[in-house]
């Protein structure tokens, strides 16, 4: 599962670093070290989260696109078939599910607790990572 540190979790949940820091405190998120000893919090519990929580953020930095309609969120649930796959991100307080097709999913790297941007368009989604980032 992809972690993250404090201030992202705080980011993609809408909420400070102190806040994230008392709900791992509670036992509402764990706390880890990762390889160099910062503290980090698993993705896909920042995702649950999210889904009761969190409010919209903004973005990430370094993605341009003429669509209006983008929503940042948490991937929170993927099923994967041979052909396609079904993709539900939790962005604030919007729930979003995108049917793609399974090679997608692998090319974007798409995991549990991954950060991705649903596109709208029409009748349309469209998932977007940064560069091979979960």
């Amino acid at each position: 599962m992809p972690q993250m540190r404090i201030r992202d979790a705080a980011t993609y949940l809408g909420v400070s670093d102190d806040t994230v820091r008392r709900w791992i405190s509670r036992g509402l998120l764990t706390e880890r070290a990762d390889e160099s000893g910062r503290k980090v919090v698993d993705g896909y519990e920042v995702a649950q989260v999210a889904r009761q929580q969190a409010t919209l953020p903004a973005p990430p930095k370094g993605v341009a696109s003429s669509a209006r309609n983008r929503f940042v969120g948490l991937v929170t649930d993927i099923q994967v078939d041979a052909v396609m796959a079904q993709v539900e991100l939790q962005c604030g307080p919007f729930r979003v599910v995108s049917l793609m097709s399974s090679e997608a999913v692998r090319d974007l790297g798409l995991e549990l607790g991954s950060v991705a941007v649903a596109v709208i368009k029409s009748t349309t989604v469209i998932v977007e990572t940064a560069k091979g980032e979960s």
